[in-house]
């Protein structure tokens, strides 16, 4: 499969863009007064380092039908997703400033449809897998060799229907087009997560067939080396778990379940652009 066909991006410029990605998420949900930004700001190196040098895209053409596909299964991590597609070219930045308006095309959850690059409508979680399997069968079926990419957080591995998805990709032989992606920060809706469900996400990947890559998910060279092990053909599906840090980038929000869902003070959003900035 030719997964890529872009041109690498250098580690010094991908870590500038994951910069201004964080700055966007906290600003949007400052101005929105709503959304997710703890778990938008750890997934932030990964995203970068699929969508610039292993994403096989075009913005300027997101219906393009050899495109890989990005599922955000992580559905409310939409600041995170909103900044990727808009600092890789799919809409203009200025659009970010209309998140969770009443109207607007970028909502607190994904929509298909209402801006381009949105792969999948989410929401309800545990589902990005499943849907992946769809598209992927659909490309088999249509002679397509394009690779899905599906990015979950690891609270939704609490979700049986994960599970059984991920016994149907090495079942029905996926594992060359689809690639699951773990954002391990540790943490979820209602607190840390080995304390409201413990998942071991690493022995249980194995277990049910996978080959696992494990890769600190704040060091850009060390994610682009774990995507690019992804890409390689095994007799196993891939799945890349990446150890993350929620809240990353902002001291009051890292590892702090109260940022999963709220929005900074203006006093907050001052001092996390200047941690941001300063890369603290």
């Amino acid at each position: 499969m030719n997964a890529s066909a872009v041109s690498p991006v250098a580690v010094d410029e991908l870590k500038s863009i994951a910069k201004r990605m964080r700055a966007h998420i906290v600003r949007m949900v400052y101005a929105a007064q709503s959304g997710h930004p703890g778990g938008s700001l750890s997934a932030v190196e990964l995203g970068v380092a699929l969508f610039w040098n292993h994403l096989r895209c075009d913005p300027a053409r997101p219906d393009w039908p050899e495109r890989d596909r990005f599922i955000l299964s992580k559905g409310h991590a939409t600041p995170f997703y909103y900044s990727l597609l808009a600092e890789r070219g799919y809409f203009s930045t200025d659009l970010l400033s209309s998140f969770r308006t009443l109207g607007g095309v970028l909502q607190g959850h994904p929509s298909m449809g209402s801006a381009p690059g949105i792969e999948m409508s989410g929401g309800s979680l545990g589902q990005g897998l499943s849907f992946a399997i769809g598209q992927a069968v659909a490309g088999r079926m249509d002679s397509r060799d394009y690779r899905c990419w599906v990015l979950m957080g690891d609270g939704e591995l609490n979700e049986g229907q994960v599970w059984e998805a991920a016994m149907a990709v090495p079942h029905f032989g996926l594992g060359e087009q689809i690639v699951a992606l773990v954002d391990r920060n540790g943490l979820q809706n209602d607190g840390f997560a080995d304390k409201i469900m413990r998942t071991h996400p690493v022995e249980m990947w194995r277990g049910f067939g996978w080959k696992v890559i494990e890769c600190d998910g704040h060091d850009m060279a060390a994610i682009d080396q774990a995507l690019s092990e992804a890409e390689r053909s095994d007799a196993r599906p891939r799945c890349v778990v990446a150890h993350t840090v929620k809240g990353k980038g902002v001291s009051f929000m890292e590892n702090n379940p109260g940022f999963h869902g709220k929005a900074p003070t203006a006093e907050q959003l001052e001092q996390a652009l200047r941690e941001i900035e300063a890369g603290l």
